[in-house]
């Protein structure tokens, strides 16, 4: 094994481990913070008429659980995800909600997939960490019967979402052993150039792909800012391990960086995104 290999296996032990335990951890704040993208996402798959939609990186769920709701029993939806922590909270959400939403715990890029199970892909925030994802999109084409939509929320590049890398700059100081971010590597901007996503779409099998901007307020609870930057993101994973002592002074250290963000009991930024659509071949 090597190479990709060694990457993606790098993925599913974060996403099972550390990551994967800070965001359902985090479950109930994130999901407020992103519902803005989620509505925007739900609103948009159900519009297209699909009826049976596969939620790609599906997390905790909250997408969808959201999309089975609005279906009702017109139609119903799976979500899949590599890690066993998220998994385990959808389904218990699910539960929790009466929801006949359900979920898989397998590697999208690679697992096969019942051919043409599905007549929409959907997915927020959950493709952008596919080591190869040409091979990634190939395979989700498999699950896809002709015709059917693809439409998922990607981030746009760092420059236009300084609120996601403020807290990674301002620690650098403080923990030089921060990862720097690579462009175009898997990850939460690997899809922030246009160019690049419309080209991984074609080479993969699938047409019509069409990018269009979205620039959604968020907000959340200032109370919780100091959890947000020491538990998510590179400087969460860098604090993976560390007690919470040393918590407390890192998120004092980098809190007054945030200070243009926050306005009274709420921190308020703007989340720079793509809404990507494709779509697969009609005559495969």
């Amino acid at each position: 094994m090597g190479g990709k290999d060694d990457e993606a296996a790098e993925q599913a032990r974060r996403w099972n481990g550390p990551s994967g335990q800070a965001w359902v951890e985090a479950q109930a704040l994130l999901d407020g913070v992103f519902a803005p993208l989620e509505a925007l996402l739900v609103e948009a798959v159900v519009a297209s008429g699909g009826r049976h939609v596969l939620d790609v990186g599906c997390g905790t769920g909250s997408t969808t659980v959201a999309i089975a709701s609005r279906l009702g029993t017109a139609g119903g939806a799976m979500g899949i995800d590599i890690s066993a922590p998220m998994i385990a909270a959808a389904r218990a959400r699910a539960e929790r909600e009466g929801s006949s939403a359900r979920f898989l715990l397998a590697d999208a890029a690679t697992h096969a997939f019942e051919a043409g199970s599905f007549d929409t892909l959907a997915s927020r925030f959950g493709v952008m960490f596919f080591e190869d994802p040409v091979r990634a999109f190939a395979n989700l084409r498999t699950a896809a019967r002709p015709g059917a939509e693809m439409r998922f929320i990607a981030w746009r590049g760092t420059a236009e979402n300084p609120f996601m890398t403020t807290a990674e700059q301002a620690a650098a100081p403080l923990l030089p052993g921060l990862a720097p971010r690579r462009p175009g590597a898997p990850g939460q901007f690997a899809f922030a150039d246009r160019d690049r996503v419309q080209a991984i779409l074609r080479e993969s099998g699938w047409g019509e792909a069409d990018l269009q901007a979205l620039d959604p307020a968020c907000v959340l609870p200032e109370r919780e800012l100091s959890r947000y930057l020491t538990r998510l993101g590179p400087v969460g994973l860098a604090l993976q391990d560390a007690d919470e002592a040393t918590r407390a002074r890192i998120a004092a250290a980098i809190r007054p960086a945030f200070d243009d963000y926050v306005h009274g009991a709420e921190v308020r930024f703007t989340a720079a995104c793509w809404m990507i659509c494709a779509r697969a071949p009609r005559n495969p």
